[in-house]
């Protein structure tokens, strides 16, 4: 599973904490309301069912008292229902068993023994509150008051608070969003500046004007990178310089091998093959010396222009004695690319050299699209590159058993290394991969290549 980034976890701790905390305030809230109200209108039952009991305690205290026509004399509205239990019989004003039913059997019993109670019950579905009062021995009055307004009261705040919670969570998580982009600023400027770095711009730096408590952290960076680049800069030269060096006693050691192959038919069989492995081993010397002064070079950003890739291809070809027919350009992708057409045909030429000399010769060299970037594909038909050894094969300076698994018999991999430096000027990259039917696929990818 992908772990979320920083910028997201953040948001969703900052969403997270303010949803608790207003959950918590909301339920909080909710029960103080909720208690608050209850306890106001039980004092408000109460209150009016002990002023109704006045009333009724003296419209019974007569010789012959009309109890229903007193109870309707009684004004409850329409959310209280009185009833009298009077000599065992039970009084209403109206024929409806409800509220009577409603009446809870141990708070008839607690009100008949002379104390005052007040009970909550279900009456038709819905929430009353039941209170009693004694009149005499003899008489003992109810009301039931509904709580249904109280009911949607209650439900009207709970959807305010959890609306008000949900909103102050989104809010939570915009603050979240809005202090990790600000404060995830710094961090992009280096991620900007380290990728400027790693596509060869050793100009970029931070600025540490920008964030006083990023200073250090902007000027430590900037040393880094000024050392790095001197240090870079130093190893360039010293590559060069070398190779540079070597280039006078080599062409001095060409001259006298191609003296000697001349003579070739003067010389014994002995002295002919040693003379002959002499000139090849001082021509692949010339070889790996150009290689390191190109390598030397090949830190720097590409400079584009458009170029023929079909003719650089075809061309590398021909300098290696292959077929221009294996060469193929993809439906619908134009031949031209913006490219530096040095760099292009040594991945050319190098990937070839490599198909050619490891690989059983090449067998596709095919120029595609993937979206805005080129792809040079170089196919072969050899044994193929273990999947251990497909990323340290480009690696400048290559040991042990990569280093003979293709491209790299002499222990450098300068080829492919020169390969990967020329796509990398590009902002591209190369790998490798299995062929179908056996084999290598090498694929350079040049981003923003194709116009």
């Amino acid at each position: 599973m992908r772990r979320l980034g920083l910028r997201t976890r953040v948001t969703a701790a900052f969403a997270v904490g303010a949803l608790l905390l207003a959950a918590s305030m909301a339920l909080v809230s909710y029960e103080l309301t909720r208690r608050s109200l209850i306890d106001e209108r039980e004092r408000a039952a109460l209150r009016a069912a002990y002023f109704d009991a006045t009333v009724v305690r003296a419209g019974i205290d007569t010789d012959t008292p009309d109890v229903v026509q007193v109870l309707r004399s009684l004004d409850t509205g329409g959310g209280r229902r009185p009833v009298l239990h009077l000599n065992g019989e039970w009084y209403a004003r109206t024929a409806d068993p409800g509220p009577t039913a409603a009446i809870p059997v141990d708070l008839r019993r607690l009100v008949a023994s002379g104390k005052p109670a007040v009970q909550r019950v279900r009456v038709d579905g819905q929430s009353a509150l039941v209170v009693g009062v004694p009149l005499s021995a003899t008489a003992t009055y109810f009301e039931v008051n509904s709580l249904r307004e109280l009911e949607q009261t209650f439900q009207v705040l709970a959807l305010a608070l959890t609306t008000v919670a949900i909103m102050v969570a989104g809010s939570g998580a915009a603050l979240g969003w809005y202090a990790t982009r600000h404060g995830l600023r710094p961090l992009t400027a280096v991620a900007d500046a380290a990728e400027k770095i790693a596509g060869g711009d050793f100009t970029a730096r931070l600025d540490t004007a920008s964030d006083p408590d990023l200073t250090r952290l902007s000027s430590s960076f900037n040393q880094m990178v000024d050392r790095l680049a001197h240090r870079i800069e130093r190893d360039r030269r010293f590559a060069a310089d070398v190779s540079h060096e070597l280039r006078s006693p080599l062409q001095t050691l060409a001259a006298a091998a191609s003296v000697l192959a001349r003579r070739r038919e003067q010389q014994d069989e002995r002295t002919a093959i040693a003379a002959g492995l002499v000139a090849d081993e001082i021509d692949r010397f010339q070889r790996l010396v150009n290689d390191l002064i190109d390598l030397a070079r090949s830190d720097q950003p590409a400079h584009r222009a458009p170029v023929d890739v079909v003719a650089l291809a075809r061309d590398a070809c021909h300098a290696l004695d292959l077929p221009a027919s294996i060469v193929r350009l993809a439906p619908e992708v134009s031949a031209t690319w913006l490219v530096e057409p040095r760099r292009v045909a040594q991945v050319l030429a190098n990937l070839l050299d490599n198909a050619v000399t490891y690989g059983g010769g090449p067998t596709c060299v095919l120029l595609d699209r993937d979206g805005s970037v080129g792809v040079i594909e170089v196919q072969d038909d050899g044994p193929g590159v273990p999947v251990e050894d497909r990323e340290v094969i480009f690696d400048r300076f290559v040991r042990g058993r990569a280093a003979h698994t293709r491209g790299a018999g002499d222990g450098t991999g300068l080829g492919l290394a020169l390969v990967a430096q020329h796509a990398a000027a590009h902002g591209g990259r190369v790998t490798v991969t299995d062929r179908p039917g056996g084999g290598a696929r090498f694929r350079v990818t040049l981003p923003e290549s194709l116009t």
